[in-house]
This record gives structure tokens, C-alpha cells and sequence, in this order.
């Protein structure tokens, strides 16, 4: 039996092809850089990506003063203590891997954006620069979804939970020890809600990753009768769920080409930058989006 692939919807003039059944769309016959200044324009892209929750575009050949003026439409940009700014677009991050790269990776593991801040940010606009000619994919997760099928005993068992997020355990874990514990001191562990409320669509979003190191109030009488119940039982939960991105079911994945850019919302993803290219060079910038608080 022969079958064809849906035409791309339309929105406006701007085509929608979804990707999965989970989680992503690729956008075509639109500029980002028009919708840095077109108010029509950026509000049919900001409900597609509330939609979809990774938008995916190719052939954006835009400046860098236009990358930073559209990720600007959804919210200030914010740095990043670890990775260095474009020095003429402040919040323009430039991530450069090449041999002279240092050995230590964060990005090869299923994380949510800086949670080790207390608001982490709302979204991300990352253009590809310059890509291996095969490798250095991008993985994407719906984190709402994987909540959405979580069995209801562990819904119900973490639905109070709150967990800690820390910078000193993964950028600072490489650092000697006086600028690991300076770093800490500027951003102390964040504290946050396991299951956490999406500020716009109102789904509820499984919300640990990587940078979770435990929670902070499992040790009740509810949950530990005896030590083991504690260490190692919260610990296997807190794995059991941090695992539940991995489910290729919940994911997207994008070969990236010079130009290529992907729009996501922290609030409700996970990515996963593949390091399988090495020695060959990647270069990617990125605008970080400023966040809220997650309730």
C-alpha cells in the first residue's frame, strides 16, 4: 500500500508541517527577521509554538541583530555565567565547539534550560552558524505529555513534591574548588515544584532534569517508615522520572544545516544536544528568554 505524507497546513501565509505526534512543527514561507517587527506575524508564531512547543524553520538568513530583536518580542534576554555573550548583542550566547573546546559537555543530557535559577527561562532562540556535514542533532521532549501519561500512583505521590536545581553540581562541578563555591553563592540552588503549572496553557509539566539533584521534602512520615524507604527510595523515584524523557514516543529530533533555526518553551521541553561529531566543528548562538518563577 503507497501512502503520501500531509501537505503542510496553513496559517496565515506561514505553512505548518508537524513533525511527531508529540511534540514539534516546521515552519515555512516565513522570515524571522520580518517577525521581529511585524505584531501579526510574531502572534501567529508565538501560538504555534504554545501549540507545538519546538518550532523548527530552515534558510533564516538573518543578523545577528535581528536573532536578538525577535527573541526579544517574548521577553528580555538574560546571560549566562558559564558561556559567553556575542560582545555587540548582549544575551546572544555563542556556544562554539571545536577542538580547542574544553573536554567537560553539559549538553549531551536530558535538561531543562538553567533551573538552577529561580526563574528559569521562558524559551530559547537557537540559529545553527556553522554544523558537522552528519552529526550534532538536536533532541526535543514534551514534558507536559510525559506527565500527562505518568501512572496515576505516581501522580498522586509526587504531586506535593519539591526538588532543588544546582549550578555547582554540573557547570561547577569541573571548577576548582574556590570559584565552584563562588559560583554557588551567586546562584544558590533553586527550589521547585516536581510537577509544575504552565503559565499560559495551564498543563502540568513534569519539571525535573540533569541539573535536579534530590527533593526537599520527601522524608515524611507519608513516604519513610525506614531508612531505606529515603536513600535509596527517593532517589530511584527522582530517576524513574528524570528517565522519562528518553521515551522516543515523547520526542522530536532535528538535523541541524547552516541558517536552521529552532524556537522551544523551556517551560514545557527538555532537549538534548547530541555530541557524537567530534573533531568536527559546531556553532550555534542562542537568546536566552527570561522566565518566571514555576508554580
Amino acid at each position: 500500500m503507497t501512502t503520501t505524507a500531509a501537505a503542510p497546513a496553513v496559517t496565515g501565509s506561514i505553512k505548518v508541517r508537524k513533525l511527531t505526534c508529540a511534540i514539534g512543527a516546521e515552519l515555512s514561507n516565513v522570515s524571522l527577521a520580518d517577525a521581529a517587527h511585524d505584531d501579526g506575524l510574531f502572534a501567529q508564531i508565538k501560538a504555534l509554538l504554545l501549540e507545538h512547543k519546538v518550532l523548527f524553520f530552515r534558510d533564516q538568513d538573518i543578523s545577528r541583530a535581528d536573532h536578538a530583536a525577535f527573541a526579544r518580542r517574548f521577553g528580555a534576554l538574560e546571560d549566562h555565567p558559564a558561556v559567553g555573550s556575542d560582545p555587540d548583542h548582549p544575551g546572544l550566547l555563542r556556544i562554539y565547539k571545536d577542538l580547542d573546546s574544553p573536554p567537560e559537555h553539559y549538553e549531551n543530557s536530558w535538561h531543562c534550560d538553567a533551573t538552577w535559577r529561580e526563574a528559569p527561562p521562558m524559551g530559547a532562540v537557537l540559529r545553527c552558524v556553522e554544523t558537522p556535514e552528519v552529526g550534532g542533532d538536536t533532541i526535543w521532549v514534551n514534558m507536559a505529555k510525559v506527565y500527562e501519561d505518568l501512572p496515576q500512583a505516581i501522580k498522586d505521590q509526587i504531586a506535593s513534591l519539591r526538588a532543588s536545581h544546582s549550578i555547582q553540581c554540573s557547570f561547577g562541578a569541573a571548577m576548582p574548588e574556590e570559584k565552584r563555591l563562588a559560583l554557588k553563592q551567586r546562584f544558590p540552588d533553586a527550589e521547585h515544584p516536581v510537577v509544575r503549572t504552565h503559565p499560559e496553557t495551564g498543563e502540568k509539566v513534569l519539571f525535573v532534569n540533569s541539573f535536579t539533584t534530590h527533593f526537599v521534602n520527601f522524608h515524611t512520615p507519608r513516604n519513610v517508615r525506614y531508612g531505606q524507604d529515603f536513600t535509596p527510595g527517593a532517589a530511584n523515584l527522582l530517576n524513574y522520572l528524570i528517565g522519562r524523557a528518553a521515551i522516543p514516543e515523547y520526542q522530536v529530533r532535528w538535523s541541524w544545516t547552516p541558517n536552521s533555526v529552532v524556537i522551544w518553551d523551556n517551560r514545557a521541553t527538555q532537549h538534548y544536544a547530541v555530541q557524537d561529531y567530534w573533531p568536527a566543528v559546531r556553532k550555534m548562538e542562542r537568546a536566552s528568554i527570561v522566565g518566571d518563577r514555576p508554580f
